[in-house]
């Protein structure tokens, strides 16, 4: 460990294992704090990690599949809610609460310019206005956690209900 007494005569460094006295200009390396790990406010459990997993393995050959989590707030976890195979982008904004946020793993039919069709997986950030404060601020605290859990790059944030989860808004952010 090294560690670099500042001030306006002094300019040397101290190796406080070996008690070596070096000019500063050769210290180079300043640590004399533990190396922190990122806090979380919300767990993740097991089952829902493997949840998460053979959802992301699963394969589709066609149509929409979502798998949706919300949080309890009063655990502090986050839960499985329910699963959906073959749902439309609609059905799944009218299953969707009004009022409560929600994290939804979606393995969208993605049909491309050229004839392609691919099956991208895509998080649905679920934060309709109308969510209580405390709840959309417990969601966006564990919504990175969430996503790297999840492997998910592409983000999609909805706050406008059922009308700004449609096919179109979805295809517009994902060919784009």
């Amino acid at each position: 460990m090294v560690l670099i007494i500042l001030g306006a005569t002094v300019s040397y460094c101290r190796d406080l294992n070996a008690g070596f006295v070096f000019p500063a200009r050769h210290c180079f390396l300043i640590s004399t704090l533990p190396s922190f790990t990122m806090s979380h406010t919300v767990d993740i459990p097991t089952e829902l990690r493997s949840s998460l997993r053979k959802f992301r393995f699963a394969r589709r050959s066609q149509g929409n599949a979502a798998l949706v989590v919300k949080i309890d707030k009063n655990k502090l976890i986050m839960e499985e809610e329910e699963q959906y195979d073959e749902i439309s982008i609609e059905e799944l904004a009218d299953e969707l609460p009004a009022n409560s946020p929600r994290y939804v793993v979606l393995s969208y039919e993605l049909k491309h310019n050229d004839g392609r069709t691919s099956f991208p997986l895509v998080l649905v950030n679920w934060v309709p206005r109308t969510c209580e404060i405390k709840m959309m601020t417990l969601h966006a605290s564990a919504l990175i956690e969430f996503q790297n859990t999840a492997d998910v790059n592409k983000v999609i944030e909805v706050r406008d209900g059922a009308d700004g989860l449609t096919k179109e808004a979805i295809d517009a952010k994902l060919l784009s």
